[in-house]
């Protein structure tokens, strides 16, 4: 089955907007840091740490991604931005930019854990709302 998670931009977010390309830089600091922790512990954790690659197709660049592993027990992630229209409690209506993470049927539980880790990090790094795979929202940014 497929499951999405999401992580909103809301008001007291760090950003309002985001792009694919973003969301890239945060994945390549991601797996820096992972690397470094490595590092400090003198094992080639980067390798185990988050074990994909980026892939995109062309045509669909500015829209969504893919996070690719050649390890056994990991396959794919996918990674999309988008936005929608939302109604603020006042009534006004604004845009809200989101980032969505989706975990394919062809997923592994590898995958889903890597997922729920990145979507974590993504959702304190730009201090969002982040609505998990298991429906549960956990909230980054002031309330």
């Amino acid at each position: 089955m497929v499951r999405n998670a999401y992580i909103k931009l809301v008001p007291d977010s760090a950003k309002d907007t985001i792009t694919t390309e973003e969301v890239k830089d945060l994945f390549r600091y991601y797996k820096e840091i992972t690397a470094k922790t490595g590092e400090q512990l003198g094992y080639p954790y980067d390798e185990d740490a988050f074990p994909y690659e980026i892939k995109e197709k062309e045509e669909e660049k500015d829209k969504w991604f893919y996070l690719e592993s050649d390890k056994p027990d990991y396959k794919y992630i996918l990674i999309g931005v988008d936005s929608e229209e939302v109604e603020d409690d006042d009534g006004a209506k604004r845009t809200q930019y989101y980032v969505q993470i989706t975990i394919p049927e062809t997923a592994t539980v590898g995958d889903k854990a890597k997922a729920n880790e990145f979507c974590k990090f993504l959702g304190k790094k730009l201090k969002g709302e982040l609505h998990l795979f298991n429906g549960r929202i956990m909230y980054f940014n002031k309330k």
